[in-house]
């Protein structure tokens, strides 16, 4: 709609590698989409972001019910254009300025 950005990640299963919870292991990998206003603010948080995913900070292999998976690491994304915060999605005034200090 222009009023958006939009950035699916396809992680595919492999497995983990020395630094990883359990070395050698495989795990599961999913597809994640996260959303950003498209205006300038938005477009900075985005150039911060994809060098965040270029130096491996935006993902986790977490243990999860006895399988080794992908998840969202420790830099908060929103995950939908609706629900609020409280479901990582918007409305949420403070999410640029918040993921601007995370970063």
């Amino acid at each position: 709609t222009g009023t958006e950005l939009q950035r699916l990640f396809k992680i595919s299963s492999s497995f983990s590698k020395v630094g990883d919870p359990r070395p050698g292991q495989p795990y599961k990998g999913g597809n994640f989409c996260a959303f950003l206003p498209h205006n300038s603010q938005g477009l900075k948080t985005a150039v911060l972001l994809k060098k965040a995913f270029e130096r491996g900070l935006t993902f986790q292999i977490k243990s999860c019910e006895g399988e080794e998976r992908v998840t969202w690491g420790l830099i908060p994304h929103k995950t939908s254009w609706a629900g609020g915060k409280a479901r990582n999605g918007y409305p949420d005034s403070q999410y640029l300025q918040r993921v601007g200090t995370v970063l």
